[in-house]
């Protein structure tokens, strides 16, 4: 079969238009109702206005516990003239009781003294209606309980049924069905071999979809069979209790990706291809009179255009226009590139630093399913920008609350498994402090507290001078910002390499081979400079190591790289052979220092982290249990300035 194509590459808001027009057109827009039970009713959204077919209270009420009597034969008495009634003039009544026929006032059992006749005497007279909930006091017949497109509440749910309404009529939430495609998928728990992908984003799918107030459900999974896939499609939009159909995964232009040609086979397809980033090859299509949604296989972008083109249609079908996301402005931490032409949505991490909101991308892939775990909003790019400059004010919409984003300590610079061990402990911390971590390189760390948008950065560089560790840096680029410099471990350094050492490298000599594929670090991280370091006391440039300009951003990415074969050897902390029982070739012992910025020393979150290095014995038992740390300077001052 030829490779498919593109139908069409389409601006956004051309795409929205398209698709709004064709729901429009199709009636796939329109919202349909159920009569449920109130009792059924929580949550549910009214399809039409609730009147009262009944007052309440329905009858005349006593409000008090006492007698039920005429306000009339209570007229005249006082503490100095009491007044006796006879059991003739007075019914003794509980809250809740009916008043009974001629009586129209009640008198608390608290104002009365019982008399050995029967009779009861009063010391003062009371007006009409006392102590009384009369007829339609709370609600009256007729009036409006709930208006049109409501969300029922609990609360609704009493007044309802005080008026005797035990059925309502409410939206139908409208059914999605989900089909993971693709021969390479399989489902969670079975055996893997290699070239299988394990299908979660299904799952991811309907569980946003059912947060939005859809009922979703997935399909088995269907393989890259065009046959199949057209009788997976045919079935689901000739079903009753459907009312969308989501299909993930082959909707680009691939030689296996069928998805554009069989909808167009069975019904119209509105738009495939939209110029965002990622999600380009977002298929809409209408089948059987119902809204299909193709979305690439990708999580990243299956989630965000089903954001895009799903979210809204499930909101109209309940009858609710479409709420924007809450939007704050927030400078963000560094420079972004974007293709002119395309909107970029860039998933970002917020924190408040000072009187900055700094907002810090997570990264770009549209595979990366943690880059949207991790991210507390979405930066949009426009279609006519080349990139953002670092610094400059941006607007994002927020995936979570503000609360959230204000208990985040922001964390940027270089990256060691310890800053995990500190995220998951100050997340059980109360009140709560989330660990936002940006891994640029203690390079970039120091910059990151020079620019005010860190409360603290990581940094193990050595100055090749001195040999001493991160101060002559502090005191060249940090020389008048008041600050400490808090040890977080003193930590092992060196080769990565596959278990059992099959290629025998023995240290940074062995570079030079031409069977040896090294990994590096980017520019700017303390592991990067200590590799050329090494390699400069060899006489070895960079030209000379295979693999050289390759870079990788934590310890742990370049220790899977050599994990799964795709390196020999890699520079890195003894934590992160281990974390992937890798074998480990000594080559330096290294301070690993934290910048804390006197500004923010009292702040509550940075308080928290540095009690934690002091006092947490839980803490310190966890990093001894990785392995390559040294804890005995774990909170010290190292060096102090201003």
């Amino acid at each position: 079969m030829r490779r498919n194509i593109y139908v069409d590459n389409l601006p956004l808001e051309e795409a929205m238009a398209r698709w709004h027009q064709a729901l429009d057109q199709n009636g796939c827009l329109a919202p349909q109702s159920e009569s449920i039970k109130v009792d059924e009713a929580l949550g549910r959204i009214t399809a039409r206005a609730v009147y009262a077919p009944r007052s309440a209270p329905f009858y005349n009420s006593a409000a008090m516990d006492g007698i039920a009597v005429d306000f009339r034969a209570t007229i005249g008495a006082s503490e100095a003239r009491p007044k006796h009634l006879s059991p003739e003039q007075f019914v003794a009544v509980n809250t809740g009781n009916a008043l009974p026929a001629g009586t129209n006032a009640v008198i608390m059992i608290e104002d009365l003294h019982y008399l050995p006749d029967g009779m009861v005497e009063i010391i003062a007279s009371v007006p009409p209606w006392q102590h009384v909930r009369t007829i339609g006091e709370d609600i009256v017949i007729s009036e409006l309980l709930l208006p049109e497109n409501h969300v029922i509440r609990p609360i609704d749910l009493g007044a309802l049924l005080a008026t005797g309404v035990v059925q309502v009529e409410v939206l139908v939430p409208p059914a999605v069905t989900i089909i993971p495609t693709g021969s390479e998928i399989v489902q969670p728990g079975q055996a893997l071999k290699p070239g299988n992908i394990i299908e979660f984003n299904s799952r991811i799918l309907a569980g946003y979809l059912t947060e939005w107030g859809a009922y979703a459900r997935r399909h088995a999974i269907v393989a890259d069979e065009p046959e199949l896939l057209r009788r997976a499609i045919a079935a689901a939009t000739q079903q009753d209790g459907c009312d969308i159909v989501v299909i993930n995964a082959g909707a680009s232009a691939g030689s296996r990706d069928y998805t554009a040609q069989v909808l167009a086979e069975l019904g119209q397809v509105i738009v495939h291809g939209v110029n965002i980033k990622p999600g380009k090859p977002v298929i809409l299509a209408i089948v059987n009179g119902k809204p299909v949604i193709g979305l690439p296989g990708y999580p990243v972008s299956a989630v965000l255009t089903l954001r895009l083109f799903g979210k809204e249609l499930v909101e109209r079908r309940l009858g609710r226009d479409r709420e924007p996301e809450p939007v704050v402005r927030a400078t963000i931490s560094r420079p972004l590139s974007s293709k002119l032409g395309t909107i970029d949505f860039v998933r970002v991490k917020l924190g408040q630093v000072g009187d900055k909101l700094i907002a810090t991308p997570t990264g770009h892939g549209a595979g990366a399913v943690m880059t949207l775990v991790q991210a507390d909003g979405i930066l949009t790019v426009p279609a006519g920008s080349e990139g953002i400059g670092a610094g400059e004010l941006v607007r994002i919409e927020l995936l979570r609350s503000l609360a959230e984003i204000d208990n985040t300590l922001v964390f940027i610079g270089s990256h060691d498994n310890i800053l995990d061990v500190l995220a998951n402990l100050l997340h059980r911390h109360r009140p709560l402090v989330r660990l936002s971590s940006s891994h640029v390189g203690s390079m970039g760390g120091i910059m990151a507290i020079k620019r005010g948008e860190a409360h603290l950065a990581g940094t193990h560089l050595i100055d090749e001078a001195s040999g001493e560790y991160n101060v002559p840096f502090i005191r060249k680029i940090l020389p008048d910002l008041p600050l400490t410099l808090i040890n977080l471990a003193w930590r092992q350094q060196g080769l990565l390499v596959a278990k059992g050492n099959p290629k025998g490298i023995a240290g940074f000599a062995d570079l030079r081979r031409d069977d040896i594929t090294f990994i590096n670090r980017q520019r700017g991280a303390g592991t990067r400079i200590l590799t050329d370091l090494n390699l400069k006391k060899l006489g070895i440039g960079p030209e000379e190591v295979k693999g050289y300009q390759r870079e990788e951003y934590t310890h742990m990415t370049v220790a899977s790289a050599v994990a799964g074969g795709n390196a020999d050897t890699g520079l890195g902390i003894l934590a992160a052979a281990r974390a992937l029982d890798l074998d480990f070739v000594p080559v330096a012992r290294e301070r690993y220092d934290l910048i804390v910025p006197t500004a923010f020393a009292a702040d509550r979150k940075v308080a928290a982290l540095l009690a934690m290095l002091r006092e947490n014995q839980e803490f310190r038992t966890t990093v001894e249990q990785l392995g390559g740390y040294d804890l005995s300077d774990c909170g010290r001052s190292m060096y102090h300035q201003g």
